[in-house]
C-alpha cells in the first residue's frame, strides 16, 4: 500500500459514517495520487511513442507524402490527354492544386511541385501564402487585442505564433510598468466574506508550516553523528525542502508517517478546522498537478503536429500510434488504387464528376451551383 492510500480513512469499528470534510479529504487524496502516477507515466511513454513514429510511422508519412506528389504530377499528365471537358479539365486543375498544395502547406520545400501549383493555380502559392497570413493575422488581432505590426516578416504560422508570444510579452511588461507607477490608493474596506477567505488561506500555509517544522527538526542532518544516518537524513531533508517549497501537503504528509512522527489515522483524528485547512491546501496541489498534465498533453501534441485533445492520458499513446499506422496504410492502399484508376477514362470520368460536387458543395454538404 502507498503511503498516500494509507493517508486515507475508514469507517471506524462502531461503523460511524465520514464527515464531508473527511469524505472530501479522501477524494483529494485519491485524486492526487492518480496525476501524480499519470504525470510521471508521460516521459517514458512520449520516449516509446517517438522511437515507434520514427522507426515505424515515419516512413510510412513519407511514403505517403511521395504518393501525393506523384498524383498531382499524374493529374497534370492527364490534363496533357485530349478528350476531356471544359469542366472535367478545370477539375483536374483543381485537384492537382489540391494536393500539390496540401504538400506545400506542410512545409514541404519542392521546387518542382511549387511550379506545378503555379502553373495551374489562379494565384501563385507564395502569394496565396501571403493572404492567407494576413487573414490569419488580423483575425488573431481581433481575438487577442494586440497590434501584431507589419506583416512582411510573417510567412508562417510560425512567425504568427511567435509574434502573438511577443505580443503578450510586450502587454505584460507594459502593464507591469504601469502597475509599478500607479499611485498607492487607501485599500478598501475588506468584506467579511474576504476576512474570512484570508484568514483561512492563511491558516492553510500554517498547517504546512507546522508540519515542515516538525520534519525539520527531526531530520536535522547536523544533529546526527552516525554517518549513515546523516546521509539519509540529508535525502529526506531534500525532499522535506522542495515538498514545503511547492506547497506540497501530501508528501510532507507522507515523510511524516515514514518516519513514524504520525500514524496512519493521523488524518482521522485531526479536529475538523485542521482538516479543512488540510483540503484547502490539498485542492490548490490538484489544481498544480491537473495544470502540470495539461501541460505534458499539450507539449505531446505540439511536438508531433496534433490536434488539442487528439490524447489526454499517456496510455492512449499506443492506441493512438496504431490507429495511425492503420490509418496511413489504407491511404497509401486508396493511393495505389487512385493511380490505377486514372488508367481507365471511363472510370476516371465518373470519379470526376464525383469529384466536382465535393469541391462545389458546402461546408455542410450543400451544393451551392
Amino acid at each position: 500500500m502507498s503511503a498516500a492510500r494509507a493517508l486515507q480513512m475508514s469507517p471506524n469499528q462502531a461503523g460511524a459514517a465520514l464527515s464531508p470534510q473527511q469524505k472530501r479529504f479522501n477524494s483529494l487524496i485519491r485524486q492526487i495520487e492518480q496525476a501524480r502516477q499519470t504525470l510521471a507515466a508521460w516521459p517514458a511513454a512520449v520516449a516509446a511513442y517517438r522511437q515507434s513514429h520514427a522507426q515505424l510511422l515515419q516512413p510510412l508519412l513519407e511514403s505517403r507524402d511521395a504518393a501525393q506528389r506523384a498524383w498531382a504530377f499524374a493529374l497534370e499528365d492527364l490534363l496533357e490527354q485530349r478528350g476531356w471537358t471544359k469542366t472535367e479539365r478545370e477539375t483536374l486543375a483543381e485537384l492537382l492544386c489540391e494536393a500539390a498544395g496540401g504538400l506545400l502547406d506542410m512545409g514541404v520545400e519542392d521546387a518542382e511541385l511549387k511550379a506545378l501549383f503555379d502553373r495551374y493555380a489562379e494565384v501563385d502559392f507564395d502569394t496565396e501564402q501571403q493572404e492567407s497570413m494576413r487573414a490569419m493575422k488580423d483575425m488573431a488581432e481581433l481575438m487577442t487585442g494586440l497590434d501584431l505590426g507589419q506583416d512582411d516578416d510573417i510567412r508562417s504560422q510560425e512567425d504568427l505564433f511567435e509574434r502573438v508570444r511577443q505580443g503578450f510579452q510586450q502587454q505584460a511588461a507594459a502593464q507591469q510598468a504601469a502597475e509599478d507607477v500607479e499611485p498607492v490608493r487607501p485599500a478598501r474596506r475588506q468584506s467579511a466574506a474576504q476576512r474570512k477567505r484570508e484568514a483561512e488561506a492563511q491558516q492553510a500555509t500554517q498547517s504546512v508550516r507546522e508540519i515542515y517544522r516538525k520534519l525539520a527538526s527531526a531530520l536535522h542532518p547536523d544533529r546526527e553523528t552516525d554517518p549513515a544516518q546523516r546521509e539519509a537524513k540529508t535525502a529526506l531533508m531534500q525532499k522535506v525542502n522542495q515538498a514545503h517549497e511547492a506547497g506540497d501537503l501530501l508528501t510532507l504528509l507522507e515523510l511524516q508517517l515514514q518516519i513514524e512522527q504520525i500514524d496512519a489515522d493521523h488524518a482521522a483524528r485531526a479536529d475538523p478546522q485542521r482538516l479543512k485547512h488540510y483540503n484547502k491546501v490539498l485542492a490548490e496541489q490538484l489544481e498544480e498537478l491537473k495544470d502540470e498534465l495539461l501541460h505534458a498533453e499539450a507539449a505531446f501534441g505540439m511536438e508531433f503536429g496534433l490536434m488539442p485533445g487528439a490524447v489526454s492520458h499517456p496510455r492512449q499513446l499506443g492506441p493512438l500510434l496504431e490507429r495511425q499506422l492503420r490509418e496511413l496504410r489504407a491511404d497509401l492502399a486508396q493511393a495505389a488504387l487512385d493511380a490505377r484508376m486514372l488508367e481507365d477514362k471511363a472510370v476516371t470520368k465518373r470519379w470526376l464528376k464525383a469529384e466536382r460536387r465535393r469541391l462545389r458543395s458546402g461546408p455542410m454538404g450543400f451544393d451551392f451551383f
